[in-house]
């Protein structure tokens, strides 16, 4: 359980980064501006039209009597909005990142440089445009994985008090999950690092990974949040993802002079999964 406090302790030192360095915070802010614009403008059609899709789509209650039919369908488009939610708050940091590649890329070699004891931050030699189709290729990966555990998580929310007191806690612990792989990915793109050992890495220290990501995934869901903590979220998943690759961190060189403690000797990726690289 250790792990979890951890992994808390990464995002926390990731928005300490960037509040120290203002200039890397402020670019870092435009890409998910514009990502939320889209965003919200998406998520204000469904909540205006998503009672007239449920009603097309159920059209064996149209002649159910009494309450039943206002219950059944409002209980159908909370959902529906529910799991447009969950989605959005995962795929949000995908396409943030991909609108935001540069800027992102930029901010977490700077963290790299600044942590690194030899003030050195990994490259991955590649041009810009096959760095944007491997990160969209491999975001896509991640949405339909996303996806098909969001399905999952809309069928089990039918059942009867587990749909609607454990199935919504498990869902923040999967999109926390998701949002740590798509923040330490910029990092570990950089390393060459392929998605099936990336996936294996943050599999191998769970916890770590929900400390980290799960607190985002709740921040996420308040309006305009998350626009403002992704600089320092993708600072803080750099960080987390040189402990994951088991590389020194220069003591407090993220801190500064508060200065937490230097991560020496760390984990190597599990057992079975392939080295970092291509």
């Amino acid at each position: 359980m250790r792990d979890l406090g951890v992994g808390f302790r990464y995002l926390l030192r990731g928005q300490r980064w960037v509040a120290r360095h203002g200039k890397s915070y402020g670019f870092g802010l435009l890409p998910g501006l514009i990502t939320l614009v889209l965003y919200a403008a998406a998520l204000v059609a469904l909540a205006l039209w998503g009672e007239d899709a449920v009603t097309w789509a159920t059209p064996f209650a149209d002649d159910w009597a009494g309450p039943w039919l206002g219950l059944f369908r409002g209980f159908l488009t909370a959902v529906l909005f529910a799991l447009a939610l969950l989605l959005s708050v995962v795929t949000f940091t995908a396409v943030t990142l991909l609108v935001g590649q540069p800027f992102y890329e930029n901010l977490s070699e700077k963290v790299d440089r600044d942590v690194s004891p030899d003030g050195h931050a990994p490259e991955s030699g590649l041009p810009l445009w096959r760095e944007l189709w491997i990160s969209a290729r491999d975001s896509l990966r991640i949405v339909v994985r996303a996806a098909l555990w969001g399905v999952l998580l809309f069928a089990c929310g039918f059942i009867p008090v587990v749909g609607q007191t454990a199935v919504p806690v498990i869902g923040f612990f999967v999109t926390g999950f998701f949002l740590t792989e798509e923040l330490t990915a910029v990092a570990l793109q950089r390393r060459s690092v392929e998605l099936r050992t990336r996936l294996g890495l943050l599999r191998s220290r769970k916890t770590l990974v929900w400390g980290f990501g799960t607190p985002l995934a709740v921040a996420f869901l308040v309006p305009f949040v998350a626009v403002f903590l992704m600089p320092g979220a993708v600072a803080g998943a750099t960080l987390m993802a040189r402990e994951l690759l088991g590389e020194e961190t220069r003591e407090g060189g993220a801190d500064g002079a508060e200065g937490d403690e230097a991560v020496t000797t760390l984990p190597q990726p599990p057992s079975g999964s392939s080295s970092p690289g291509r």
